[in-house]
C-alpha cells in the first residue's frame, strides 16, 4: 500500500527533483502537549511544482539514492 503526505515544496533546483516539506502535529502520550514536527523529503518533480506550491506526495520503488517519493498532484 502507497503513503500519501501532503506537504509545501521547498526547493525545485534540482533537476527532476523537488524538496517538499511534510508537517504533522503529533500529541505527547503522557502530557497530550501538542508539538508540530517537520520534515524535507526529495520527490520526483514529473509535474513542475514551483516553490510554494502544495502538493500530494506518494511512496514509489526507490528512483536513486535519496529518493523514493513522487508528486501525484498539486493543489
Amino acid at each position: 500500500m502507497k503513503k500519501r503526505l501532503t506537504g509545501v515544496v521547498k526547493s525545485d533546483k534540482m533537476t527532476g527533483t523537488a524538496s517538499v516539506v511534510v508537517t504533522t502535529v503529533k500529541t505527547h502520550p503522557l502530557y497530550l502537549k501538542k508539538t508540530k514536527w517537520t520534515k524535507s523529503i526529495l520527490a520526483d518533480n514529473a509535474l513542475k511544482a514551483k516553490i510554494g506550491d502544495e502538493v500530494i506526495i506518494e511512496s514509489t520503488r526507490p528512483i536513486s539514492k535519496n529518493k523514493s517519493w513522487k508528486i501525484t498532484k498539486i493543489k
